[in-house]
């Protein structure tokens, strides 16, 4: 029969789709079909019979090497080479059968373990090859896969030979047609087998070249191959399994991994992200986007075959490859949560939704372990960063459990246990477990802080490797059996340790019921302290330790070794920024030593150097050089609102305008708040709450700018009792003006002077920073006979407290009493006139306040002109030097280098925590404001302010009311919660307490500070404000008014001219003087005196001794005639008074509270124990003498944490 060349070509055509197909079965039938009606076609059946034959013999259900070489003799490789060449040295007309012969030789060779001539039989240059075959013709499919073929088996010839630079230029080459996209090729059986034995090859080899720098990862192609094996991974059909691919393949969770490590190795290194065979990219989507998305997607692939081919463990048995993987996760985890990456590049959800992520994760790899100390460290910590505290805290109780009992097998049998931590990391996590109970918990925290500190110092001590003392970390100790079990420390843990150690006795200090102990506490966490930062550990400049400790000195009262502690900090060395930005965020440094610049000025204020302190409140700003890199530009007055809509949508320009406020978390905007209510504070020590006044618009738009607005449910409205104000018309957390908030028009004023006289009144918020607001004059309601007008820019010196007022032991500042050169006139006129103390200018002009929507450095005593950072610290330097030095920090120093220890997680808080977190934070800073504008005469101003502050709180406790799951309290008793609601309404009524004083209205305070006591027992101020009503009742300074009021004329007119009808109506009392003791407190809050006297001034005692007592005191004379309160209730006044005071300087919160300490001694004295009185007097001296111009615990949050 003669050759049919139509059959011909169809038999041809079915050979190539069965070697595609792998069916090789059907290959000698479609060759012996070919020689009859192809004769011709000698190089393409012989090939065809070999490669069937080699298939065969290695593997029968498809191609692949095999695990050892095939025998020569078994495929009778030496007489079938030398007709393959025979074949191919004849052939001319086809050169893809030629192509086809010359691979199968290389292949055949390959398969019998002859790699050198495998490679010479392959073509030179794959690339050119194809290129010629491709221009006559289109290409079959078997040719395509034969290329692949020989690619492969090139390179993997070559990387025999250590040839791995060869080998991969060889896969480089080869790789865009294995990932060209084709719906057809990827149907075929073959090109899916040597496309994973090239792909997978390709990976691991290139990982290799990765690992001892051959390659670099910043390269743009440094992905290349991944990405196409992810291509492949996505194009398999069916149910995707793990294990070997084909015969001779790299297991695929290998690659997996590979691809993995790189993506975390670009991240860790924060390399440029590569772009090379990435595909199609958004623009919307960022690089980091990018990289976030293709990390998850490979971390995903990894896991899911890491979970499926694991078994749980035998009791002999570990899971390192779980364990590792795990450690991984979390390490990026770690990066991406943290400060150098933005919410905007971790997609929908960031990092809340990213953690819990790697929670799921976490726990489904704890169903492939047992035990893991590994994970339910990672689970403590990522718990703690959703503020799951109770979950975390659990975690870390099991781990610690294991620990312990896992140790103690390794000690007692000598045998190291596989999963159990080592001795450094135990110390870290216990380390950073006592951190969080110490930042974020209570009371029952700080005392299991302290249990833990307990734990971990006895670890410290019975650790054999600390015995002999700590080792530099670069030294390389001698191997032994106890090195084995116990391996060395580094330092820098040890010194977080001390660290951890130090801050649970300082917050145990705080909290002990035990007065006496306190002392020793604090000693104990200061030789912690001084520990964690001795120079052998190489962490003499850790921040944290720093901080803790000046603070703890501060609190002592030793004020020069504080200060020398904190300068240690502020004029180290700094590292390159960009070592721990990745962690950090940007300016990590200058953001970090904020509170310590906060308590440099405090410490300052407390040595009555006010400008210093001033200055150096200055410099917590300064050294990020220009305002606009701390709060970004602010430009958006000076447009139209439809413009700064549009402009605000655009993500460019929203991303031009962010500072490094909008980077920071609510601890770090609250620390540069705080840093402003202190500027204030001088500002009023210096220049009289007047100025002050005019200042605090300043405060609400710097709230405003950290903070943004705080939008509360609609549906909320706080509770309605008694005398409270309105519920707020707006949300109110939102920052209005002060002119359409606190100071509206609604409310009814007795005019004083005319409306011609008065001033404007501040501006909003969005636009009154830049220039001093005036504020309206107004007469307040007082004693009728109060006729005297107040300047808006008084040079008074006022007190910094209302009890201080009258009895303040401090030492007047030298310079603060000396006259000043240049009297600061009118705020109508110049509000922004110079005054020159001690030869320097304060108080910046108006030109350079317009500068900044936010001219924090320029309310505050300072130069006129902006110092730079270092001139500010060569001020410190040189002001330090000249004081003398702590003699147990001399030996630290000033080239030391700054660090700061690793910290705790970002902490991601629920919206509706961090709503109310930031809600305390404004109560406290309008009761600021309402205490500037009392001590300024403005009473009606000031009480407008506790208002705002009251609304704020109402819809606090209405929340707490409403909530359904009962995890809310008034206490406030839960996870980071500084101030409960019941705490923050001890706040404002006992403002209003101080308010009704300020007014001349003794019983309307009491009423007032009961109420405040109602809701929090151990208000210090409130207490003290009680104890002075009640002493002032004992000793009658203040006597309940006259049961008949006295008459009430006008001074201008005659009484004798008025008519009848205009005269003066004479109420008769509702109720007479109490019937039972006023010490007692149960009339203070009723319907009795309280009310009868809410708008009288108290009778001084000297306006009533020419008064003659008409009966004895055996019997109580009728209201109307009485002159003075019975003995007994006088007595229970005065005793109830030193009950108060003498528990409340038991407490941590007031145990160096001077006017607590002041009200006690009068008590004593009132109490005719005369040497006690004295005694407790020597020690509010002291007190004062070393007391800042603000509290301590404005510091770090109220802790000891950072």
């Amino acid at each position: 029969m003669a050759p049919d060349p139509n059959k011909a070509a169809h038999y041809i055509k079915a050979l190539d789709d069965a070697r595609c197909d792998g069916n090789w079965s059907a290959v000698p039938e479609f060759v012996r079909k070919i020689r009859k009606h192809a004769p011709d076609r000698t190089c393409l059946t012989l090939a065809a019979e070999t490669e069937c034959a080699i298939a065969k013999a290695t593997d029968p259900s498809g191609a692949g090497r095999p695990a050892t070489a095939v025998s020569a003799k078994d495929l009778d490789a030496a007489n079938v080479i030398t007709k393959l060449e025979a074949a191919v040295d004849g052939e001319s007309r086809f050169p893809e059968d030629r192509f086809q012969a010359q691979v199968c030789a290389g292949l055949l060779h390959w398969v019998v373990g002859e790699f050198d001539q495998a490679a010479a039989k392959l073509p030179s240059n794959l690339e050119q090859e194809l290129a010629q075959l491709s221009s006559t013709d289109t290409l079959s499919e078997w040719t395509n896969i034969s290329a692949l073929k020989a690619a492969f088996i090139k390179a993997n010839c070559l990387s025999r030979n250590n040839e791995t630079a060869e080998a991969l230029v060889v896969f480089d080459s080869a790789l865009p047609s294995v990932s060209a996209p084709s719906a057809t090729r990827n149907a075929h059986k073959q090109f899916r087998v040597w496309s994973e034995l090239f792909l997978t090859e390709y990976c691991v080899l290139h990982s290799l070249a990765l690992r001892s720098n051959e390659r670099s990862l910043e390269d743009s192609n440094s992905l290349a191959c991944f990405r196409s094996w992810a291509r492949y991974w996505e194009s398999m059909t069916g149910p995707v399994t793990g294990g070997y691919g084909y015969r001779g393949s790299v297991p695929r969770r290998q690659v997996w991994l590979e691809y993995y490590l790189a993506l975390t190795n670009i991240l860790e290194l924060d390399l440029p992200y590569p772009t090379g065979f990435l595909g199609k990219i958004t623009k919307e989507s960022s690089a980091r986007n990018q990289m976030r998305i293709e990390l998850k997607k490979t971390e995903a692939a990894y896991q899911a075959l890491l979970i499926g081919e694991t078994t749980f463990p035998k009791a002999d048995e570990t899971r390192e490859e779980v364990e590792s993987f795990v450690r991984t996760v979390v390490g990026n985890w770690s990066i991406l949560c943290g400060r150098g990456w933005k919410e905007q590049d971790l997609g929908q959800g960031g990092r809340e939704s990213l953690s819990r992520g790697v929670l799921d994760t976490l726990y489904d790899c704890a169903t492939k372990t047992y035990h893991s100390t590994a994970i339910l460290r990672c689970l403590f910590t990522v718990h703690l960063a959703v503020a799951e505290f109770d979950l975390a805290f659990k975690a870390f109780d099991s781990y610690l459990d294991l620990v312990k009992h896992g140790k103690a097998r390794v000690d007692k049998t000598g045998h190291l246990e596989a999963n159990l931590d080592d001795d450094g990391t135990v110390l870290e996590t216990m380390s950073q477990c006592i951190l969080a109970l110490c930042r974020y918990g209570g009371k029952d925290a700080v005392e299991k802080a302290r249990d833990i500190g307990n734990v971990l110092e006895d670890w410290l001590f019975r650790l054999p490797q600390l015995k002999n003392g700590v080792e530099n970390e670069n030294s390389v100790p001698e191997e032994d059996e106890t090195t084995t079990i116990h391996p060395k420390i580094r330092p820098h843990l040890i010194a977080l340790s001390w660290q951890a150690i130090g801050l649970s006795q300082a917050h145990w200090s705080r909290i002990t019921h035990d007065a006496a102990s306190r002392t020793e506490i604090q000693t104990k966490a200061i030789r912690c302290l001084r520990k964690s930062l001795s120079p052998e550990l190489g962490r003499t400049r850790d921040v944290r330790s720093l901080f803790a400790l000046g603070l703890l000195l501060a609190e002592r009262r030793e004020l020069t070794p504080a200060i020398d502690i904190v300068k240690t900090a502020l004029i180290s060395n700094k590292s390159a920024d960009e070592e721990h930005s990745l962690y950090h965020g940007p300016f990590w440094q200058e953001r970090s030593l904020v509170p310590l610049w906060h308590l440099l000025a405090l410490l300052l204020s407390a040595r009555q150097e006010y400008s210093m302190a001033a200055k150096a409140c200055e410099g917590a700003f300064e050294q990020f050089r220009d305002p606009s890199v701390l709060f970004g530009r602010q430009d958006l007055h000076f447009k139209s609102e439809h413009l700064n809509d549009a402009e605000a949508q655009d993500e460019k320009i929203a991303n031009e305008r962010k500072g490094v406020v909008d980077d920071m978390d609510d601890t770090e905007r609250e620390s540069i708040l705080e840093v402003k209510m202190t500027q204030l504070a001088l500002v009023e020590l210096l220049e009289g709450p007047d100025v002050a006044v005019n200042a605090s618009s300043e405060l609400l738009s710097l709230f405003n700018r950290l903070f943004g607005s705080l939008e509360a449910k609609s549906s909320t409205q706080p509770p309605k009792t008694g005398a409270t104000m309105l519920p707020p018309k707006s949300s109110a957390g939102t920052l209005r003006s002060l002119k359409g908030s606190i100071f509206g028009s609604q409310r009814t004023r007795r005019a004083s002077i005319a409306e011609t006289e008065r001033t404007a009144r501040p501006m909003t918020t969005q636009t009154s920073a830049s220039i001093a607001p005036t504020i309206q004059v107004t007469q307040e309601n007082g004693s009728p006979n109060e006729k005297r007008s107040r300047r808006l820019s008084s040079v008074t010196r006022r007190a910094r407290s209302e009890s201080g007022k009258r009895h303040s032991l401090r030492k007047r500042d030298s310079s603060g009493g000396r006259k000043r050169t240049s009297s600061v006139s009118s705020a109508g006129t110049n509000p922004h006139a110079p005054t020159v103390l001690d030869g320097e200018v304060y108080f910046t002009p108006a030109d350079e306040l317009q500068q900044s929507e936010f001219p924090l450095g320029n309310r505050q005593a300072s130069t006129a002109s902006s110092i730079s950072r270092g001139r500010s610290l060569h001020h410190l330097e040189s002001y330090t030097s000249q004081k003398s030095r702590s003699t147990n920090f001399s030996e630290i120093s000033a080239s030391a280098t700054y660090t700061i220890s690793n910290p705790l997680p970002l902490i991601h808080f629920p919206q509706d925590l961090e709503r109310r977190q930031r809600a305390a934070l404004l109560v406290k800073v309008w009761l600021m404001i309402a205490g500037f504008y009392r001590r300024a005469g403005m009473f009606e101003d000031s009480k407008g302010a506790i208002s705002e502050a009251q609304k704020l709180v109402g819809i606090l406790e209405a929340e707490v009311a409403k909530d359904p799951t009962g995890a809310l309290s008034l206490k406030g008793d839960g996870w980071a919660e500084k101030k409960g609601v019941d705490e923050l309404l001890g706040d404002v009524w006992a403002e209003l307490g101080y308010l009704s004083l300020a007014k001349g209205s003794p019983y309307l305070a009491r009423s007032d500070f009961e109420m405040a006591l109602t809701h929090f027992p151990d208000h210090a101020a409130a207490i003290v404000g009680l104890s002075n009503i009640l002493l002032d009742i004992y000793t009658e300074k203040v006597l309940p008014p006259p049961a008949v009021p006295v008459l009430s004329v006008p001074e201008n007119i005659s009484s004798l001219s008025l008519p009848a009808p205009d005269l003066p109506k004479i109420s008769v009392p509702q109720h007479g003087l109490p019937s039972e003791p006023l010490g007692l407190g149960s009339s203070a809050s009723g319907s009795g005196i309280g009310k009868t006297s809410a708008h009288q001034s108290a009778t001084t005692a000297s306006s009533i001794k020419s008064l003659e007592k008409a009966e004895s005191d055996e019997k109580l004379p009728a209201p109307y005639k009485a002159a003075s309160l019975p003995k007994i209730d006088r007595l229970a006044a005065r005793d109830r008074a030193y009950g108060l005071l003498s528990s409340l300087t038991k407490l941590g919160v007031a145990w160096n509270n001077s006017e607590a300490w002041f009200a006690l001694a009068r008590a004593h004295e009132e109490s005719g124990q005369i040497d006690k009185a004295k005694e407790v007097l020597w020690w509010c001296v002291e007190l004062e003498e070393h007391t800042g111009v603000r509290e301590w615990q404005c510091l770090g949050s109220g802790g000891y944490v950072l």
